[in-house]
């Protein structure tokens, strides 16, 4: 069985990714569309040995269409969404639009699979913001053994989280700095060259940004609703991988080495931490890479049940494009959709 995917906002970093991991990942295709707004039409975009020209998602046709990769945007998915999955095409988003709605799962397939089956009543999956992703993914196995209830998270983000403008901005200043140029600020509320911002997205009213909102949020609904967790993100001047120091408060016992052995063995990581000068994982090398990294595994003796740990994962893979093309995978792999060519 083959499967006809439309890929909207295929000009974009997440775009561009999805398109790489669709090839590695040999996945079913039997046509790849390209879609984007009407000024980028034309646009050649790489799929494995191919060039696929882009076309206009205003005047594209889903009706034979199975699979909708969305990553165009907040405003773009709320529009064009609905309507997409009303033509029985199911869309799996990327934006924040969807992932509260009641009707749309919210899904990691390594955490909560079987939620994906929900779909059915909009035609909508969404994905998960970046740094929730890697974060749940780190929390299912402890949490099955040794039930989390509490978590404090600080993350490290990377600039390719805000789109291409924001690598652009990164590289530009870092420039003028070391050739004594004008350091222009665009995209970030301050400068990120040689910086860090401890802003993500717009601040709410009770202090919190929205970034840090939406990990609270977004882990209740894909893991567990009795988890306590709060965060504080950064922008730091990284061009791709999301780090994060996380710290947990079980309801069971839990050692180091207890949860090393859990971790090892889950679905979709990889342990890297051995006690000495470069024996843990930092974002250079998690780019590029499917795997959420963890390092720095120990317990936290101030609480009672308490660890730490860090995390590291590529945020335009696990983070959007590669997660997008799991759930695919998870729908297709259960039977939860079939080639609407091939079943006329």
């Amino acid at each position: 069985m083959s499967f006809k995917v439309a890929v909207v906002g295929a000009t974009g970093n997440v775009g561009r990714e999805i398109f790489d991991i669709l090839a590695e990942r040999a996945f079913p295709v039997s046509e790849v569309v390209a879609l984007a707004s009407s000024r980028s039409i034309g646009t050649e975009v790489s799929f494995g040995d191919r060039v696929l020209k882009v076309k206009a998602l205003e005047h594209y046709d889903f009706s034979d269409t199975d699979i909708c990769l969305m990553s165009a945007g907040g405003e773009v998915s709320k529009e064009w969404s609905p309507k997409i999955g009303a033509k029985g095409c199911v869309v799996i988003d990327n934006s924040s639009a969807w992932r509260m709605h009641p009707d749309v799962p919210l899904i990691v397939p390594e955490v909560n699979a079987a939620a994906a089956a929900g779909f059915t009543k909009l035609n909508i999956i969404a994905n998960p913001n970046c740094s929730t992703a890697q974060l749940v993914v780190a929390l299912k196995p402890l949490h099955d053994r040794f039930k989390v209830k509490r978590v404090v998270v600080s993350t490290y983000q990377s600039v390719s989280g805000a789109g291409k403008e924001a690598m652009d901005e990164l590289f530009n200043q870092t420039r003028a700095i070391f050739t004594a140029g004008e350091v222009s600020t665009k995209k970030f509320p301050k400068r990120i060259s040689f910086n860090l911002i401890p802003q993500i997205d717009a601040f709410m009213e009770d202090g919190f940004t929205k970034e840090e909102w939406k990990m609270m949020a977004e882990t209740k609904k894909i893991l567990d609703p009795k988890i306590k967790l709060t965060a504080t993100c950064v922008r730091v001047p990284v061009f791709i991988g999301h780090s994060e120091s996380v710290n947990i408060e079980c309801e069971k016992p839990i050692t180091a080495d207890e949860a090393r052995e859990v971790l090892r063995t889950a679905p979709g990581i990889l342990v890297i931490d051995k006690h000495e000068p470069g024996g843990y994982i930092t974002p250079h090398e998690a780019a590029g890479e499917d795997a959420t990294y963890i390092s720095r595994i120990r317990e936290d003796n101030t609480v009672e049940n308490g660890l730490a740990f860090w995390c590291v994962s590529d945020n335009l893979r696990k983070g959007a494009a590669l997660n997008a093309v799991q759930i695919a995978e998870v729908l297709i792999n259960r039977k939860l959709i079939q080639p609407r060519k091939q079943a006329a």
